[in-house]
C-alpha cells in the first residue's frame, strides 16, 4: 500500500474521490450503518436560502457540525445531519424580479401563477448549488433526506401550524404600525431591519402654544415632514422643564392643528430638547404612546413612499424628501425654525434589499408572543436547553422579555399562502423556518423519522439570528411537539476580515471558500477555520492558517509513510488496539503512549464541550512535536539499534514493540483527527486497513 506515498499529498486528486467513497458506502444515512449500539443523534443544518452561495460563515458553522457528527458516528451512534435550503421568500422573489427588471418587465406583467413557475424553474436551475458546495468542505450529511421549506409535505405542517395557533386564538389580523419596505412593497419584522448610520440634519421647531402663540415649545426631529401628521408633543413626566405645561395644547405649525402636550415615560430626556413630537402612524414608539393615550391617527405617508391627501396641498403626491424641503421652507418663512444643526442618525433599511423603511398602520396577521415567550424563557432558565457560549443567553432573554406580537404575514408572491379563505399574503419566512426541527422529520405526522431522531441534540448558528430563528424554534418545539428542539445551541464566531471588519462580497471584502479549497483542499480549509475558532471570540481571518494547515497535511503524510515502511501489517491489528508488554517498552515508548491517552481523553473532553479550536490546538500539538519531532525520531533509533542488538529475540522484541507502539499512536491520532481533516485521514487510512472505512471505526476511549 506504500504506492500511494509515492508522490506528495494532493488534495485536488484525492478529496472527490473520497467523497465518492463515503456517499457510495451509504454511511451518511444512519439506517445504513453497522449495528449501533447507542441511541440516535441529531443535528438540522441551519437551511441556507435557495439564492446562497457557500460563504465563510456557512464553512465554518458546517466544519463545527461535520466535526460533531463524525465523531458521534464513530462513538456508535445513529448519527443523522439533516440537510436542507430555505425559500427565502423576499430575497428569492428580489432574484427573479431583478432578471425580469432586465428585460423590461415585472412580475405583474405574468400574474401571480406564471410568475411562480418562473421562481420554481430558477429554484429547480439552482436551489442546490449551496447543498453541492457542502459537499466540497467533507459535510457528512445524509443528502437523502435533503428538505426543502416548500416541499409539498413541508408545505402540509406550516399550514397545520398556522390553524393550530388560529384555532388556539393566538392569531389575529389587526391594523397596526409596521415596518414597510418601500421597494419589496411588504411588511417586515423589527428583527429584519439593519441599521445605517448616516449624516442628516436635527431639527429645532418651534409648536406655538394654543393659549398664547408668542410662546412655544422646540421639539427636535430629523423628520420635519412628518410633523404633518402629528397628534401631539410628548415629554417626559420626571422633566421638570416642562412641569407645568403638560396637558396644555399647542397649534400644530402648517396645519394649524389643536394638538395636546402630554406625558409619557418613554420619552429620552436626554434627546434634543426633551420634548418629541408624536406621529402615531409612521414610528413604532409613537404608536405605543398614541394606543396608551388615544391619539388621533393620520395616515400622511403612503405604501409607495409618498405623501398622502392627508398630508395636506402643500406635499399631497409629493416624495417624502422633498416634501421635508418644503416643510422646512415653510417653516422659515413662518419664523417657526429654532435651529438645524448636523447630526449622525441611524436610518433603518430592509436588510434583504437595502431600501429604507417606512413605518406605516397596515392591516396583518399578528401571533401573540406572550404564551410562547413565556414557553421560551423557562426551556432555557430551567437548564433544558444550554447555550454555548453561556454568555448568548442574555441576547435571547433580552428579547423575549419585551417581545411584541409577532407580524407574520408578507405581501409577496413567494412563499406559504396563509392557509384562509380569501387570504392572498404569505407567511413570513421565519414562520415556515421555526418549524424546521420537527417538520423535516414529518411532523405532524407521527413517522419513523420523528419517533427516532426528534429531539435533535445540537444546534450551531451564528448570533445574529438567535432571535430571529433560534428562540422561534424553541417556543414552537414546546408548542407543537412538547418537546424542546434541540438541547444545547452553539452561538459561533462571526469571520471578519482581517481588520475587524464584516465580511462583503458587494464590497470586495468577502473571501470564497471555494477558491481556497482549490488553492490549499478543504482539510486545510477546515483547519484555518477551526484553528481560528477560539470560544466566543470573532475570527479575524488570516489565510496563513489555511496555509498551516496544508503544511500540518504533509507533516501526517510524511508521518504516515515511515510509519507505513517500518510496521509489520501482517500483525492481528483490530481497532488498533494492540496488546503491548510493559517489559518491553522503552521510555520513549511509555511517554508516548501515557501523551496519546492524556490526548485523546483532553480531546474528546473539548470537542463535547464544542471548544473546536482547543481542541485542534492540542492535537497539532501532540502530533507535530511530541510525536512526529520526538518519538518517530526516536523510534528511527529503536529500529536501527535492534538490528545492532546481538541477540536475535532481544532485538526482534524492540522491533516488533517499536513497530506496535508506532502502529498503535499513529491509528489512534489518525481517528482523532478524522472529524477535524476527514479527507487526509481517510485517503492514509486505506493505506492501512483497506476492509474498513475511517468513517465508521471505533472513537478512541
Amino acid at each position: 500500500m506504500l504506492e500511494i506515498f509515492n508522490t506528495p499529498y494532493n488534495p485536488k486528486e484525492t478529496e472527490d474521490k473520497i467523497y465518492q467513497i463515503w456517499e457510495k458506502s451509504g454511511f451518511f444515512n444512519p439506517d445504513n450503518l453497522p449495528k449501533r449500539k447507542k441511541r440516535s443523534f441529531t443535528i438540522v443544518v441551519p437551511p441556507p436560502n435557495v439564492t446562497g452561495s457557500l460563504h465563510m460563515g456557512h464553512a465554518l458553522n458546517a466544519a463545527i457540525q461535520d466535526i460533531i457528527i463524525r465523531k458521534k458516528r464513530m462513538e456508535g451512534y445513529r448519527a443523522l445531519w439533516l440537510p436542507g435550503t430555505d425559500h427565502a421568500g423576499i430575497a428569492t422573489q428580489n432574484v427573479i424580479e431583478r432578471e425580469l427588471k432586465k428585460q423590461g418587465l415585472s412580475r405583474h406583467d405574468f400574474g401571480r401563477e406564471k410568475f411562480l413557475e418562473k421562481v420554481w424553474k430558477w429554484k429547480e436551475k439552482y436551489g442546490n448549488i449551496i447543498l453541492e458546495q457542502f459537499k466540497k468542505l467533507g459535510s457528512s450529511m445524509d443528502f437523502s433526506r435533503t428538505r426543502f421549506t416548500m416541499d409539498a409535505e413541508y408545505q402540509k405542517s406550516v399550514s397545520e401550524a398556522f390553524l393550530h395557533y388560529y384555532k388556539k386564538g393566538l392569531l389575529y389580523k389587526a391594523e397596526r404600525v409596521i415596518n414597510w419596505c418601500i421597494k419589496d412593497q411588504t411588511s417586515i419584522s423589527d428583527l429584519e431591519i439593519e441599521y445605517r448610520e448616516e449624516k442628516t440634519k436635527l431639527y429645532f421647531i418651534r409648536y406655538p402654544l394654543l393659549d398664547n402663540n408668542r410662546k412655544y415649545i422646540v421639539v427636535a426631529t430629523t423628520r420635519p415632514e412628518t410633523m404633518l401628521g402629528d397628534s401631539a408633543v410628548a415629554v417626559n413626566p420626571k422633566d421638570r422643564r416642562y412641569k407645568n405645561i403638560i396637558g396644555k395644547n399647542l397649534i400644530l405649525p402648517i396645519k394649524n392643528r389643536k394638538i395636546p402636550i402630554i406625558a409619557d415615560d418613554e420619552i429620552d430626556m436626554t434627546f434634543g430638547t426633551g420634548a418629541v413630537k408624536v406621529t402615531p402612524a409612521h414610528d413604532l414608539l409613537d404608536a405605543r404612546i398614541g394606543e396608551k393615550n388615544h391619539l388621533s391617527i393620520y395616515k400622511i405617508i403612503g405604501p409607495l413612499g409618498k405623501m398622502t391627501e392627508e398630508a395636506g396641498t402643500l406635499c399631497s403626491g409629493k416624495k417624502t424628501a422633498e416634501c421635508r424641503e418644503l416643510v422646512v421652507k415653510k417653516l422659515h418663512q413662518e419664523d417657526l425654525i429654532e435651529k438645524i444643526e448636523d447630526y449622525n442618525h441611524n436610518v433603518a433599511l430592509c436588510y434583504r434589499c437595502g431600501s429604507v423603511i417606512e413605518p406605516l398602520p397596515s392591516l396583518q396577521w399578528f401571533l401573540k408572543m406572550d404564551e410562547l415567550a413565556k414557553k421560551a424563557i423557562k426551556a432555557v432558565k430551567s437548564g433544558k436547553i444550554k447555550f454555548y457560549p453561556k454568555q448568548w443567553e442574555k441576547i435571547y432573554f433580552n428579547w423575549l422579555n419585551n417581545v411584541r406580537d409577532w407580524n407574520v404575514s408578507r405581501q409577496i408572491w413567494w412563499g406559504h399562502k396563509i392557509p384562509i379563505e380569501g387570504e392572498t399574503d404569505v407567511l413570513d419566512t421565519w414562520f415556515s423556518s421555526a418549524l424546521w426541527p420537527f417538520a423535516t422529520l414529518g411532523w405532524p405526522q407521527k413517522t419513523a423519522d420523528m419517533k427516532n431522531f426528534y429531539p435533535t441534540q445540537v444546534l450551531s448558528t451564528a448570533r445574529d439570528i438567535i432571535n430571529l430563528w433560534v428562540s422561534r424554534m424553541i417556543f414552537s418545539g414546546l408548542e407543537f411537539t412538547n418537546k424542546i428542539p434541540f438541547s444545547d445551541i452553539i452561538i459561533h464566531g462571526t469571520i471578519l476580515t482581517k481588520e475587524g471588519k464584516r465580511m462583503s462580497k458587494s464590497l470586495g471584502t468577502g473571501i470564497d471558500p471555494l477558491e481556497l479549497i482549490e488553492k490549499y483542499g478543504a482539510d486545510a480549509l477546515r483547519f484555518g477555520l477551526i484553528w481560528q475558532s477560539l470560544g466566543n471570540q470573532d475570527i479575524h481571518w488570516s489565510e496563513e492558517h489555511v496555509l498551516a494547515g496544508k503544511k500540518f497535511c504533509n507533516k501526517i503524510w510524511n508521518a504516515s509513510r515511515f510509519v507505513l515502511q517500518n510496521v509489520n501489517l501482517k500483525l492481528k491489528i483490530k481497532n488498533s488496539k494492540l496488546q503491548l508488554k510493559n517489559k518491553n517498552l522503552t521510555n520513549a515508548d511509555k511517554k508516548i503512549l501515557n501523551g496519546l491517552k492524556k490526548a485523546t481523553k483532553e480531546v474528546s473532553g473539548l470537542i463535547d464541550k464544542y471548544e473546536f479550536g482547543h481542541a485542534l490546538h492540542k492535537l497539532y500539538d501532540f502530533f507535530w512535536h511530541e510525536y512526529a519531532d520526538i518519538y518517530i525520531e526516536t523510534a528511527k533509533h529503536q529500529l536501527r539499534r535492534s538490528e545492532e542488538v546481538g541477540a536475535p529475540t532481544e532485538a526482534s522484541e524492540l522491533a516488533k514493540s517499536t513497530q506496535n507502539v508506532l502502529l498503535k499512536v499513529h491509528l489512534r491520532l489518525l481517528k482523532l483527527l478524522h472529524p477535524f481533516l476527514p479527507f487526509i485521514t481517510e485517503e492514509i487510512w486505506s493505506a492501512f486497513n483497506k476492509k474498513k472505512l475511517l468513517l465508521i471505526e471505533s472513537w478512541p476511549d
